[in-house]
């Protein structure tokens, strides 16, 4: 496949967080989640490989051309929105449009209603008077009328309800069939399960992994803990969750061979990765 975006060795120091040499690749007509709780580093990084802020080692790479030097002509390429809508709040949306579409050489009106249309959206509203979701639906519209092969969105279905998120997975799901790479951050992981081929997962400033959506959970295996455990099987647990209906563990699915005698329970990505974040926290009292 062929890479659209190559991140490598980003790292930035501010004076309570530093972000780690992360590095990881997106793919062209792919959509990448790009998981992690608040704070993991999800928005320094998405900012730093678009230098909007500036990061202080390593470099980004879109489409085979590094950012440096060549900003302007890549950033045409590229629609960025995150999930609060920056414009002046009180123009309405027909008048803001009208200034942002000189930037872009490649600007389409015919495209643009037909996403005003598809969105419903009406140019006489002002950006105060949209929806936390119809805010997000305008930023996208004005990336897409550009006609952008790389859409980078910071915590797009942040704040939305659980309608509106499932009708923007449907709408990533659109536009990645169209040819358009997406990648998205996100903290409600399970946004992910329905539209992402890819996942890349920071925790504490650090990529964790960066893989296919479906072999990184075929990575895992989540067990109930129901009776004393061996030396060796204490060893191969990775963390421990409690439930009302009593503890489960994560393992690797290398070492399931270890606990042929526990019940093993249907994972996804979201109870995997609430286990990866408890990583060493953890006490069993068996």
């Amino acid at each position: 496949m062929e890479t659209v975006l190559n991140v490598e060795s980003i790292s930035k120091a501010y004076p309570d967080f530093r972000l780690d040499n992360v590095s990881f690749k997106v793919e062209k007509g792919s959509i990448t989640g790009f998981i992690g709780r608040n704070g993991a580093g999800k928005t320094t990084t998405l900012k730093s490989i678009l230098n909007l802020v500036h990061p202080d080692s390593g470099k980004a790479e879109f489409f085979g051309i590094n950012l440096t030097g060549n900003e302007t002509e890549l950033k045409q390429r590229i629609g960025y929105a995150s999930g609060s809508i920056s414009y002046y709040n009180r123009k309405k949306i027909k008048d803001i449009v009208k200034i942002t579409k000189e930037f872009y050489k490649d600007w389409d009106d015919s495209t643009y209603r037909h996403y005003l249309k598809l969105f419903n959206i009406s140019e006489d509203k002002k950006p105060i008077e949209l929806s936390e979701g119809m805010k997000v639906k305008l930023n996208l519209a004005i990336s897409l009328s550009h006609k952008a092969e790389l859409l980078i969105l910071d915590e797009p279905t942040s704040g939305l309800d659980p309608v509106s998120r499932d009708e923007l997975n449907d709408i990533f799901l659109s536009l990645a069939e169209k040819g358009v790479t997406i990648l998205f951050s996100t903290h409600i992981i399970s946004d992910l399960e329905k539209c992402a081929d890819f996942i890349t997962y920071i925790k504490n400033g650090k990529i964790v992994a960066s893989d296919n959506t479906e072999n990184f959970i075929t990575k895992y295996r989540i067990i109930h803990l129901d009776r004393e455990l061996t030396d060796e099987q204490r060893a191969a647990i990775l963390s421990v969750c409690k439930n009302k209906c009593g503890n489960t563990a994560l393992i690797k699915s290398s070492d399931i061979d270890a606990f042929e005698d526990f019940t093993v329970e249907n994972s996804n990505l979201e109870k995997i990765i609430i286990h990866l974040e408890k990583e060493n926290c953890y006490e069993i009292n068996y």
